[in-house]
This record gives structure tokens, C-alpha cells and sequence, in this order.
């Protein structure tokens, strides 16, 4: 492939104090860009949240449950969704979550960086697949969601699907102290890289079943091949963003997300399951 489809560009700060690393991609869908956000001084604590507006409004409480309901029905008599369950029950997939249950009934879900339900479809679309699959799937437990732009008319809505909405902005970095099923699309390489850090041992990496962004992808586009030596396309704050994604992919099983219609894409694009296959702590060295 040519180099000109790997190039990473990185723009100006915004207002904010972030760098955006853009990520291409090829053909009609370049519009919809990976980004890697690294915030200037960005606090890794884990810190107290509520939402900045304390009063839920009930008029929006319905008109956004019924939104959900929709997106459900939707997605649940879609080809999408038939296919995305069809792979779920691979064997190869299957032996993967049987794997990461172990001797434990359910997974836990923990949901991060959802973004705001209420104004944008596609956190509905993402939320309504991840409130699917617990309705399928019996071994799929209690879900916990968390996301700092939620309002607390969304946080109810939440509440009353039968989610609990974390009042710690934990910054992704959970332990996995039990078999726990992170969902996370579309969330930043920072995010998922701080989910790794915190759990980077054979124990803990062993118990997460992980859907997101495709690791794969994030390794293709922070280097290439050029004359038969590979060229890193990253900075060293780029690089601190994405260390434990790139390392991960040695002992990965991924599995990629198909779309199957245009109605999925951006909720879904380049999203896969991981699997962590590790035997020992030798093998979690960082290149």
C-alpha cells in the first residue's frame, strides 16, 4: 500500500489544549477519520462526577426512552444484527467468552465514552446493541455505563433501562477483578489504552472480552513499510497514547464487526472483539 494512505497528520491544538492525530482512511468513508486526542496536562485520577445539569426533565425523559425503544426494535430485525449475533456463537468466538467467564456465572458490561444519547443516533444505536445483547444472552450480567457529557435526564433514562450510571469518572481505568465485557466503540486510543495499562497482567487482561476500535487498525496507521523498513508515523506524545494497544496485538484474537448495511457504518465501522490469549507475565514485556 502506499505510503500517502498511511501519512498521519497532526493538526493545530484546539481551545482545549488537545492535539488531534488523524487517522485516514481510504475511499468514500475517509470523512469518518479515527482520531488519537492528547490532552495537554490531561488529569489520569479517577474522579467524583454528577452531571453539570441536576434536573431531569421528564418531557425529555420520554421522548428519549421512546427514541431507544426505537433504535432496539430497529436494530433487533436488522441483517446487521443477525449477522452480529451469527458471530458472536462461532465456536471460535464462543470459546473465547466461555474462556474469559471462567467459573463465573455473567460478565459484567461496563460501558465507556457512550457520548450524549439523547442528541446524537448513533450512541443510541451503539447502547441499544449493547442493551441487546444482555437480553439475548443470559451470561451477560449487570452494565454499568459512564460517559462525563451525560446530563441527568440521560442518566435516568439510563437508570430506568436498567443500567447503573457510575458516579466516578474511573477514566477507563478499571480493573478487571472479575470476567468483565468492556464496550467501548468509538472511543479514543487513550481511553483503551488506559484500560490495558490498568489491567496489564495475565490475570486480569485474561478475564476482559473487549469491543471497540480494531486494534489492528490502530497498528496499521502508526507505521508502513518503506523500502522494507518500517517507518513509525508517530510523535512521543502519540506514541505514550497507544503503547499498551500496539504491544497488545501480539496476543490478540480479534474478530471484526461487519456492518452489513450503511445504517450501521458510523455507530460500527472498523469495530471488533478482542480476546487477550496470555499464558505467562513474560510475554506482557513492552517493545
Amino acid at each position: 500500500m502506499a505510503a500517502s494512505t498511511k501519512v498521519l497528520a497532526l493538526e493545530s491544538p484546539t481551545q482545549t489544549g488537545e492535539w488531534t492525530v488523524v487517522l485516514p482512511r481510504k475511499g468514500r468513508h475517509r470523512r469518518n477519520s479515527r482520531k488519537i486526542t492528547i490532552a495537554k496536562g490531561q488529569q489520569q485520577e479517577q474522579q467524583p462526577w454528577v452531571p453539570t445539569d441536576l434536573e431531569i426533565d421528564p418531557e425529555r425523559q420520554s421522548k428519549l426512552m421512546h427514541k431507544i425503544q426505537a433504535c432496539m426494535k430497529k436494530i433487533e430485525n436488522s441483517q446487521f444484527f443477525l449477522a452480529f449475533l451469527d458471530q458472536m456463537q462461532i465456536p471460535k468466538v464462543l470459546n473465547h467468552f466461555h474462556r474469559v467467564l471462567g467459573s463465573e456465572s455473567q460478565l459484567q458490561m461496563v460501558i465507556y465514552g457512550i457520548g450524549s444519547i439523547e442528541s446524537h443516533e448513533t450512541p443510541r444505536l451503539q447502547l441499544s446493541l449493547a442493551l441487546l445483547m444482555k437480553r439475548k444472552f443470559s451470561w451477560i450480567g449487570d452494565i454499568e455505563v459512564f460517559d462525563p457529557v451525560l446530563s441527568a435526564t440521560e442518566s435516568q433514562v439510563l437508570e430506568d433501562l436498567g443500567c447503573s450510571v457510575l458516579s466516578l469518572n474511573e477514566q477507563g481505568r478499571r480493573e478487571a477483578k472479575k470476567s468483565t465485557l468492556f464496550f467501548m466503540p468509538h472511543c479514543e486510543a487513550e481511553l483503551y489504552n488506559n484500560l490495558l495499562q490498568a489491567n496489564w497482567g495475565v490475570e486480569s487482561l485474561n478475564r476482559i472480552a473487549l469491543f471497540g476500535n480494531s486494534f489492528e487498525t490502530y497498528e496499521q496507521h502508526v507505521s508502513f513499510k518503506y523500502y522494507d523498513q518500517e517507518v513509525s508515523l508517530m510523535n512521543s506524545s502519540v506514541a505514550e497514547s497507544v503503547t499498551h494497544i500496539l504491544d497488545a496485538r501480539r496476543f490478540i484474537d480479534e474478530f471484526r464487526i461487519e456492518t452489513i448495511s450503511d445504517d450501521y457504518f458510523a455507530a460500527f465501522h472498523d469495530s471488533s472483539w478482542h480476546f487477550f490469549k496470555l499464558a505467562c507475565e513474560n510475554e506482557l514485556q513492552l517493545n
